[in-house]
């Protein structure tokens, strides 16, 4: 059974996993509903005039100030009862939570689905603000309520199962790559290096993450220091203002991530937890870059036998890998990223996350 209308509420709308994962379902063809919209919690994302540019309507609220949120959840009611949507789809812990509270006020709870999504394995709440450890303590409560809960790793679902969540049914949809926008580009490579002055000979590690406690970035810069004669690509919002050893190249937010990938010779994850199912990996590993990841959510079932899981907060491990690797000569490199490519497009592409994703709202319509 098709949807005719899903709504998505999603916290905000900024460059990281769950928001790229929405736009690539929203986006995709065939649509997963006859109509898709979207609803941000915050305003000023960018990857709400992405979604716009390609027809998707976008709904951004405001609800920065605690005040605004009973006006917002009005707003968000009204707007489920308006468009009668078939299934409202929660996005992270913030949507999730604003979904059912509004489609409960919306009157349409006998007949709209809600579905939650959990984007993240077990989070250290102590580095976090009170408020979010207050929704996710809400989340776990409430948690029987959704129709059904989605998580994009089984470490997710089993870190979310000791946190109180308690599922009336619940679902694994790994995250999609779209495995043709990420590919090996031997001419980005070039132009990449030639701009950022790398040689064409040196050893480029691409990581790729916006500035967070989960990704650890400072072990990756200790990790990096122990590295002189390997350079890397650090990407994402917030590491344009880090300190780093000179063998770093602090880039921030970027657009062209598949340009930069290209470029490097290993796609690397720090990250010390929370992470769920890494975009960034599986996109680098999907370019033709062999991986190496710390042992977080499902890094090691992303990762296979195509490269090296190492403990989190390890940064002696994760140097020791990133030389293993690179001393490996440039004829195992290149089938290890032949491998890595193929473990993506047959287990993570983006078609297939699609096809899931249709299969699991048919099921939950159909109930």
């Amino acid at each position: 059974m098709r949807p005719r209308r899903i709504l998505h509420v999603i916290t905000d709308l900024y460059v990281g996993g769950a928001e790229t994962m929405l736009a690539r379902l929203v986006t995709a063809k065939p649509g997963l509903a006859d109509e898709c919209a979207v609803v941000s919690l915050l305003p000023d994302g960018p990857v709400a005039g992405e979604l716009r540019a390609a027809g998707v309507p976008v709904v951004e609220l405001d609800l920065r100030n605690p005040f605004a949120a009973p006006g917002g959840l009005v707003r968000l009611a009204r707007l489920i009862a308006e468009t009668a949507p078939d299934i409202v789809q929660g996005w992270m812990y913030h949507g999730d939570l604003a979904a059912l509270l509004a489609l409960a006020l919306s009157g349409r709870r006998g007949s709209t689905r809600l579905a939650w999504n959990i984007r993240c394995s077990r989070l250290d709440l102590a580095q976090y603000s009170r408020v979010l450890r207050l929704v996710v303590r809400a989340c776990a409560a409430l948690s029987a309520r959704p129709d059904l809960v989605l998580a994009n790793s089984k470490a997710g679902m089993d870190a979310h199962r000791a946190l109180g969540y308690r599922p009336r049914r619940a679902e694994i949809v790994p995250n999609g790559i779209d495995v043709e926008r990420y590919r090996p580009d031997p001419a980005a490579r070039a132009a990449i290096r030639g701009e950022l002055g790398i040689a064409d000979g040196a050893i480029v590690l691409a990581h790729v993450a916006r500035l967070d406690p989960m990704k650890d970035h400072a072990g990756f810069l200790r990790a990096m220091a122990k590295l002189p004669d390997v350079q890397a690509l650090m990407v994402g919002a917030g590491t344009e203002g880090l300190a780093a050893p000179g063998n770093v190249h602090r880039l921030g937010r970027r657009a062209d991530i598949p340009r930069l990938l290209a470029a490097a010779d290993f796609a690397v994850s720090s990250s010390a937890f929370g992470e769920g199912f890494s975009n960034a990996l599986a996109e680098g590993m999907a370019c033709g870059l062999p991986p190496v990841a710390t042992d977080v959510g499902d890094a090691s079932i992303i990762v296979g036998d195509t490269g090296l899981i190492v403990p989190p907060r390890d940064p002696d491990a994760f140097a020791r890998a990133v030389w293993a690797l690179a001393r490996e000569s440039a004829e195992q490199r290149a089938a290890r990223g032949a491998r890595a490519r193929d473990h993506i497009v047959r287990n993570f592409s983006l078609a297939q996350a699609r096809a899931r994703f249709a299969e699991v709202y048919a099921g939950l319509l159909a109930r």
